[in-house]
């Protein structure tokens, strides 16, 4: 469904009736409201709105003079109210829909997407007490749920929250409403609107006598140059609020309550000039400076420390002078503060920052500035490349083959790296792919000549790219080494001579799974099909824990099968080659840099900030520490169980296990110290192995894309997974089976240019208590359309019990 998206002007209130987009389970059309008179509403304007018997949240898709044939103006409802003006731009929505209709998504589940949390929702059914005189007899489960509100809190509750905790709880509310002990009424939605703050404002002098205080804080006012926050004031001119009333009492001064943005404010740094380039740096720089008014995408295949990041600096600048904003993306979290810091020292206040980590008013006011024309760089993880942006002139992605990119759930599960090609297109500006270690799709592409590659071969300064020794334990176990550290992993951290060493370990927690070493059995979530992850808390063993619903339990004294005592941990993650460490070197200062470790906000930045400045000699980590993360102290790389990367169940593994092994090595040597890299494999022959040790991309690349051909894999086709899944493992099961003999019937599998595989149980057949199966389409390239809407159907046929989600071009079929 396409939408004209019309936005009156400004200064006309001529529209009588609004078209808008409700934010409502089920609703995926558009519906017609009257205007009140004398209201001036624009597409894109966020309106409450009456919707059945409740009060939701929309989007002005269009403003109309006369409604539809179709619609009865007798049962025509008015908006209620303009929550926010102008959130989408109008050639952004054209996006949305192109987003909508390739990932086979209602295009409200795309607004609500785009948009920072807090602006769209519904109202909320709630029950409050009525004042009393006295207390009618009552039914058992009335005088339950009277009890409950009198003695809980404030007595004023959703709905929903009561059905949660107390049983049968719709008769008994019915029973106190009808008796006038409890009232219901409908909250509307909660707004996220901007904060407001006093700030001082300096006046012209009006010649009154001023005491040396006063004279003080208009001096610090006029050395500002500009309006200035209070508590700004006050805390730099050591004042109080009450000096500065009789400052403004005197008129030299105003008091004045001032929209304040909510941005990430990030640490000082000392400013940054640009460096001199290299000469391939150089040609780079000059080739994509000379396309920055077109639609080119360029693949920046550089190896690791190659000086991408600053070819990426010296053409925002470029674009910034051009009057456009840059979109720079990363796709970690934990990427953003150093190269935020970076971006920060060379554009300074012109940085904004977009991602899941902000609070919600920082998240809503930074989308509001994008909105703005003024220029700037923002940076962000895969939602910003969803940000309005006006006056985009140059996105791009670092490290550009990163799986973080990509959205599982919920839907739309976009890829960043697609929509960044749209609006590539849209806005007539390029796209830079940056990575030493391309996506095979966009090698491809580079291949083809549909991209333009820029090769960065060198390192700065000809610095060389660190040996990798192989270690195989076989031979390790073989002399009598049952250590996760090889020996020669042992002997380079015990000679670091005051360097730095990072230990890259596939897992987190302790151990993979705990085993009874008289059965056999394994310790597994009892509400997901995966064995539970032994996590040290102190010196001891405590807890098992589910990575995938969070699940935790203490670690039993006895196998629940047959009672022994005999419980082991097996495997190993990054707590457990911690705990070797400090067994085996325990001179040696260690860090863990892992999900465990990171989630408090800013807790990335402090733990690379730590290790930078040399509080540790050690960090232990999962992928985080492969991606773009700059430490040049680091001389030594250790790679811990590289095969459990190469031999999971999916067509893209060996790509991946390249990805992560080079990216990795990649942070030894990029200082003034040679590097080294020490990789620990039961399979050294591995042809995967093999091409990391020598660095060889272009090799490992053209044999993978030769067996992707030959198998039709992507890129030489595409792939759309369906996930189903349900309480009821019949359930799920039969639906999966009706669904793949509907997608038979359908033109494009009946003519052969689809396939469909499946159902079948997923690889983990259990999530949360949640049976899964997946079925797995397989056709012809861009031909998404084609199955589109008859997709989005099917989740009309699927019984309640049971949910379907669409993942178009997946990455991930666990």
């Amino acid at each position: 469904m396409t939408h004209s998206y019309i936005s009156a002007c400004p200064n006309e209130c001529s529209a009588a009736y609004a078209s808008v987009l409700v934010d409502c389970a089920g609703a995926s059309e558009t519906y017609a409201y009257q205007v009140p008179a004398g209201w001036c509403v624009q597409g894109g304007d966020v309106v409450e709105v009456p919707f059945g018997s409740q009060v939701v949240r929309g989007i002005v898709l269009e403003v109309l003079e006369t409604i539809p044939p179709s619609v009865d103006p007798q049962r025509l409802r008015s908006l209620l109210e303009v929550v926010d003006q102008q959130l989408f731009p109008k050639d952004y929505w054209a996006l949305l829909e192109q987003i909508a209709t390739y990932y086979c998504t209602p295009l409200i589940q795309v607004v609500r997407t785009a948009l920072p949390p807090g602006v769209l929702g519904r109202s909320q059914r709630r029950v409050r007490l009525r004042p009393q005189q006295g207390i009618p007899p009552l039914s058992e489960q009335g005088q339950h749920l009277l009890h409950f509100l009198q003695t809980k809190g404030g007595g004023d509750y959703s709905v929903r929250y009561l059905q949660q905790q107390l049983p049968k709880v719709q008769r008994a509310l019915g029973e106190l409403e009808r008796l006038g002990l409890v009232e219901t009424y409908l909250a509307a939605p909660a707004s996220q609107q901007p904060k407001q703050q006093q700030a001082v404002v300096l006046l012209k002098s009006k010649g009154e006598t001023l005491t040396q205080r006063q004279r003080q804080i208009l001096h610090y006012l006029q050395q500002q140059g500009r309006d200035c926050w209070l508590q700004e004031v006050l805390k730099a001119t050591g004042t109080t609020v009450q000096t500065l009333h009789r400052l403004a009492a005197k008129g030299y001064i105003a008091i004045v309550e001032q929209q304040y943005c909510r941005i990430e404010q990030g640490v000082a740094v000392t400013p940054d000039r640009p460096k001199n380039l290299t000469l391939a740096q150089a040609t780079a720089l000059q080739v994509i400076s000379e396309h920055l008014d077109c639609a080119q995408t360029f693949l920046m295949h550089g190896v690791t420390g190659s000086g991408k990041t600053e070819v990426y600096l010296q053409v925002i600048a470029e674009c910034l002078g051009r009057g456009r904003s840059a979109l720079l993306l990363v796709p970690e979290i934990g990427l953003t503060p150093q190269l935020t810091d970076r971006v920060r020292a060379r554009f300074g206040e012109r940085l904004l920052v977009y991602h899941s980590g902000l609070s919600e008013g920082e998240r809503y006011d930074t989308w509001r500035l994008t909105l703005m024309p003024q220029p700037r760089v923002i940076i962000g993880t895969r939602s910003a490349v969803l940000l309005p942006l006006v006056g985009l002139g140059l996105i791009i992605l670092d490290e550009e083959h990163d799986s973080g990119y990509k959205q599982d759930q919920p839907q739309p599960c976009y890829h960043a790296r697609t929509v960044a090609q749209w609006r590539s297109r849209q806005q007539r500006c390029p796209l830079i792919l940056g990575t030493a270690t391309p996506a095979l799709s966009t090698w491809q592409a580079a291949q083809a000549g549909q991209i333009h590659t820029l090769s960065l071969p060198q390192r700065i300064h000809a610095t060389p790219l660190p040996p990798i020794t192989i270690v195989d334990m076989r031979q390790e176990l073989h002399r009598g080494n049952r250590s996760m550290l090889s020996r020669p992993l042992q002997d380079a951290l015990g000679n670091l001579q005051g360097q730095q060493a990072i230990l890259f370990v596939p897992r987190r927690g302790h151990s993979t799974f705990v085993s009874c070493r008289s059965c056999g059995t394994v310790i597994y979530c009892p509400h997901c099909s995966v064995s539970l992850t032994g996590h040290l808390f102190g010196e001891a063993m405590e807890v098992l824990r589910c990575h995938y619903c969070n699940y935790s339990q203490a670690v039993p004294q006895r196998c629940p099968s047959c009672g022994s005592p005999y419980l082991k941990p097996f495997g190993g993650g990054t707590q457990r080659v911690v705990s070797e460490l400090n067994r085996l070197f325990p001179e040696l200062r260690v860090l863990r840099f892992d999900s465990d470790t990171t989630q408090r906000k800013g807790a990335h930045r402090q733990l690379l900030t730590q290790f930078a400045a040399g509080a540790a000699d050690v960090m232990v980590g999962t992928q985080m520490l492969t991606k773009g993360i700059d430490l040049p102290q680091v001389a030594l790389v250790g790679i811990l169980a590289a095969d459990s990367l190469l031999h999971l169940p999916d067509y893209q593994a060996a790509e991946r296990t390249f990805q992560i092994l080079t990216q990795v090595a990649g942070r030894s040597g990029r200082g003034a110290h040679p590097g080294r890299v020490i990789l620990q494999t039961y399979v050294p022959e591995h042809p995967v192995i093999t091409a990391v040790k020598a660095y060889d991309w272009d090799t490992f690349a053209n044999l993978e894309l030769s067996s992707r051909a030959l198998l039709g894999y992507p890129p030489y086709s595409q792939l759309i997974l369906l996930r189903l899944s349900s309480l009821d493992p019949e359930d799920v099961a039969a639906t999966a089976q009706a669904i793949a003999q509907q997608l038979q019937t359908l033109p494009p599998v009946s003519q052969g240019e689809w396939e469909v595989l499946g159902p079948a149980p997923a690889a983990i057949a259990k999530i949360a208590g949640r049976y899964r199966w997946q079925i797995l389409l397989k056709g012809k390239l861009e031909a998404v359309s084609d199955l589109s809407q008859a997709l989005m159907h099917l989740k009309e046929q699927c019984p309640r019990s049971t949910r379907l989600s669409i993942d178009v071009d997946p990455l991930n079929f666990l």
